[in-house]
């Protein structure tokens, strides 16, 4: 297999190519921070993982990644669009700027991206895309108003191009993924972190692990954890009850 994992410095991103080096892939990881991209590819691991570093909300950046990835890897057969990012605080007091920047990373450079890619995919092995999405893509949550649409964003754009693509043969999943340990909270885009948003996070490789097995049973949708899971119940059947323990916090 031959895949391209975009967030790979850090989190689920370096996890998923971690663990697809591990089961044999060849991989290109792509980030902003090249330093952490140059320890993640001596990473002791069954294939080495190249790299290229660059903004993935750059289109000359992205053009570059897709042209070298299919060339030093000899084509592609899995794309996973695990980079992200958000913003936290009351919408109303936000900026567009917030706004445009949380949308263009998480649902915007990944969709083009993907776009990109599509020709090399249909010529690919078995070839499958891997959109990273979040539970508050299933129900929104406040303070997180940019981060929600983008996220549901990505579910819709992950069901639609399931659709447009069978006919080539492009499975197309979406990973829902609920509270990780990573450096999400860390790297926020504008506010800070809630202090009702705690809990114990999902290991980036237990995700990994279970992202990269369901995409090997061909699952259309994946939600690792108990907790996400969870919420995916809640947000269909009682997503009143959602809204209540959200209502009380602010």
């Amino acid at each position: 297999m031959r895949a391209l994992v975009t967030g790979g410095s850090s989190g689920v991103g370096r996890a998923v190519a971690v663990e697809l080096s591990r089961r044999g892939a060849r991989v290109m990881a792509t980030a902003r921070r090249r330093e952490r991209l140059v320890e993640l590819g001596s990473h002791n691991a069954a294939e080495p993982i190249a790299h290229e570093a660059g903004d993935l909300c750059d289109p000359a950046f992205r053009d570059q990644l897709v042209a070298t990835t299919v060339e030093r890897l000899g084509g592609l057969d899995l794309v996973v669009t695990a980079a992200g990012g958000g913003a936290i605080g009351p919408f109303r007091e936000a900026d567009a700027r917030t706004f445009l920047q949380v949308l263009d990373l998480n649902l915007v450079a990944p969709a083009e991206l993907v776009r990109l890619c599509l020709p090399a995919l249909a010529r690919g092995r078995d070839p499958a895309v891997v959109f990273v999405g979040s539970i508050l893509g299933l129900h929104p949550l406040p303070l997180h108003a940019e981060y929600c649409a983008a996220k549901s964003g990505v579910r819709s754009l992950a069901g639609a191009l399931r659709l447009e693509l069978a006919n080539e043969g492009i499975e197309v999943v979406l990973a829902t993924l609920g509270p990780i340990d990573t450096e999400f909270w860390d790297a926020l885009i504008a506010g800070e972190r809630p202090s009702w948003s705690r809990g114990r996070p999902l290991a980036p490789h237990v995700a990994a692990r279970a992202m990269l097995d369901g995409l090997e049973r061909r699952r259309r949708e994946l939600t690792p954890g108990w907790r996400a899971k969870s919420y995916a119940l809640l947000a269909r059947f009682l997503p009143g009850l959602i809204d209540r323990f959200a209502a009380r916090q602010i």
